[in-house]
Formats: structure tokens, C-alpha cells, sequence
């Protein structure tokens, strides 16, 4: 972290499916652990997750980001399309900050893949004017290495120095993996080429897996009823709907008790029952650990967040990782983790 004495913080996640959202519970709740001061900022369901797990902190709410993917199997030129969108967002994001930042100084600011979020280069040295000189800028993300579709790899370094140009902002990058690769969730990901390591000049820093689940004790069977199958749902639509609907077509001709938590933090806290189906928008992270604890089959995305969380529950060994069709890092972590634990 920035020092040993209190210290205020922005933690803002991307609003890109859940899963940014709950690699930062740990982070934040470590944070108060450590005495410090947290604001939340973001959009959408990302900031909803941060103000449920910790109800009692500010928050601040940052430019909206509202894509989706495509529906068939590629998402080339969703992405693409998507590209003056992400644009904009980003720089109302920077500006967001910077009026944010005239109201009140904050020492770090932490962005979770959330582009816009770092200090402009001339500075004021008011003591009323947030953006003084001793702030921290830190970036998260797993991908310093992009992974494009098969007909774009040779596009992937040019991807690979167009998110660095973003980081390379910040004054320093965290990555939520093992530095060994060897040990690495993310493989080529979350690691540099050697062009990389010549370019970049910011401080990258290998935090190690950050996992919603790591601050739970023990896994204690707490009354959560038994199911064989639990599915966790995530990402962005129609993708998240499509694999809902292929989950209750496998199983609802079946003896087998499935579990589909659905990843909706807007839709009510309602539990449907269709026969050996229980369906929820949301759960708990105790409640959600016990299931699937508790479970014979899980079946997830294979999105980094997904990832950690399957490793800290040490239960990767029965996840069935299913990418999202076209998500050429989704494809790649589910073929990289396949042929890491094989071996």
C-alpha cells in the first residue's frame, strides 16, 4: 500500500460484468482493515456489488459504461465498434475525477482496468486542489499482454502497446497474479514480452490473486441446502442470457439438484424453483461458498475473477470453465489453466 499512516482512497472498478467489482472486496476490506479511509466509485452493477459488501462507505459515482457483446461466436467487431465509445467514457471519467478532486484531496487512486482515472501532468500546488503532487495512481489489470482472435494475432502487439499508452498514466500498475510463471492463473496474460519491459516506464507490481472468498474462514456447512451442480453467471449480455438458457436446457429433464446464480445485482432477491432448478439474481459470499463447497460440478466463464475465486475456494479441480464465444482472453485462460493442471 501508499504508507503506514491513514491514508484516503478511490477504489473504482470497471463496470464490465461483475467480476472487477469482486477482486476489489478484498482489496477494499483490507484497506479498512489497515485503518485507512475508502471511497467507492463507479457505475452500474460494479458499484452496486462494493455498496452491498460495504454499506457503510462513500461513494461517488463515475461515467457509465454500457456495452454489450455480440451474439454469435466472434466479438471482433463488437469490440471494434465499441472502441469511440470507450473513448468517451474514458475521458469523462478523467474529468469526473478532476472535478471530484477539486472538492477533496484523495492520496491513491485505485483503478480497476477504469482508463481515465489518472492524474494530469501539471498539477496545482494549492493545498484546497486534490490533484497535489505526493497523490498515487495505481492500475490493476491482468492482461499486460492482449490476446486477439485467430486472422488478428498479428495485431496483438499493437493491442499490447495501446493498453500500456493507458498504464503507463498511472504510477503504477498491480497485477492480481503470481510473477512466477510457473504459478501464473493468467499465463501470457498477465505477463510482459521483452519489447513490453523495454517500453513501459510505470512500476509493475505482482500482487498476487485477489479472490472475494480469501477473507471467509473456513468452509463450515451452514445450513445451505446440497446441490450437484452450481452455475455462476457473469459478463455482458446477451452472452450472460444465452448461457443461462443452455445450463436449464441441459438440466431440467434431470434428477441432478442445479443451482444458476444469475449475476444480477439490480433484479430482487427472489428465489424461483422449477422442479431440480433453483434460479437467484444474487448470493451471498458465505452462502455462495458453501454451495459451492458443497457441490460436485461447477460450471463458470472463465473470466480472471471467476478464476481467483474457483483457486481460493480450491476448487478448480470440478469447474467446468466455459468462455464466452469469441472472448479471445476467455478462451485462452480456459485453455491455459486445462493444460496447466494436466501436466
Amino acid at each position: 500500500m501508499v504508507n503506514d499512516h491513514m491514508t484516503k482512497y478511490l477504489v473504482a472498478p470497471l463496470n464490465w460484468g461483475l467480476g472487477h467489482a469482486s477482486r476489489c472486496v478484498p482489496l477494499v476490506q483490507r484497506l479498512l482493515d489497515e485503518g485507512h479511509e475508502v471511497i467507492l466509485g463507479g457505475d452500474g452493477e460494479s458499484l452496486t456489488l462494493l455498496r452491498r459488501h460495504f454499506p457503510k462507505l462513500r461513494y461517488t459515482y463515475l461515467a457509465p459504461l454500457n456495452l454489450r457483446y455480440s451474439a454469435g461466436k466472434s466479438q471482433v467487431w463488437a469490440m471494434l465498434k465499441a472502441l469511440p465509445k470507450l473513448l468517451i467514457w474514458s475521458i469523462k471519467d478523467h474529468l469526473m475525477l478532476q472535478a471530484l478532486l477539486r472538492e477533496e484531496h484523495i492520496d491513491c487512486i485505485i483503478s480497476d482496468n477504469r482508463f481515465g482515472l489518472y492524474l494530469t501532468a501539471k498539477r496545482s500546488n494549492s493545498p484546497k486542489d486534490g490533484l497535489a503532487s505526493n497523490s498515487e495512481t495505481v492500475y490493476i489489470t491482468h492482461q499486460l499482454h492482449i490476446k486477439l482472435p485467430k486472422g488478428w494475432r498479428w495485431a496483438e502487439r499493437i493491442a499490447s502497446r495501446l493498453h500500456a499508452r493507458v498504464y503507463t498514466h498511472y504510477k503504477k500498475v498491480w497485477v492480481p497474479d503470481y510473477e512466477d510463471f510457473a504459478k501464473s492463473l493468467a499465463g501470457e496474460l498477465s505477463h510482459q514480452d521483452d519489447v513490453q519491459r523495454n517500453d513501459v516506464r510505470c512500476t509493475i507490481e505482482y500482487i498476487g490473486p485477489l479472490s472475494r472468498f480469501a477473507g471467509i474462514s473456513g468452509y463450515q456447512d451452514n445450513g445451505t441446502p446440497s446441490y450437484d451442480i452450481v452455475a455462476v453467471l457473469s459478463g455482458l449480455e446477451p452472452q450472460r442470457t444465452a448461457l443461462e438458457k443452455e445450463i436449464i436446457a441441459r438440466y431440467q429433464n434431470t434428477k441432478e439438484q442445479v443451482l444458476i446464480v444469475q449475476g444480477l445485482m439490480h433484479r430482487p432477491s427472489t428465489r424461483i424453483k422449477r422442479a431440480n432448478l433453483t434460479i437467484v439474481p444474487t448470493m451471498g459470499d458465505a452462502e455462495l461458498m458453501a454451495a459451492m463447497k458443497g457441490a460436485k460440478h461447477i460450471i463458470a466463464r472463465s473470466g480472471y475473477s471467476s478464476i481467483m475465486d474457483l483457486e481460493a475456494l480450491g476448487v478448480m479441480g470440478k469447474a467446468e470453465l466455459i468462455p464466452t464465444p469469441g472472448q479471445t482472453e476467455q478462451e485462452y485462460l480456459a485453455f491455459w489453466l486445462q493444460n496447466r493442471t494436466s501436466k
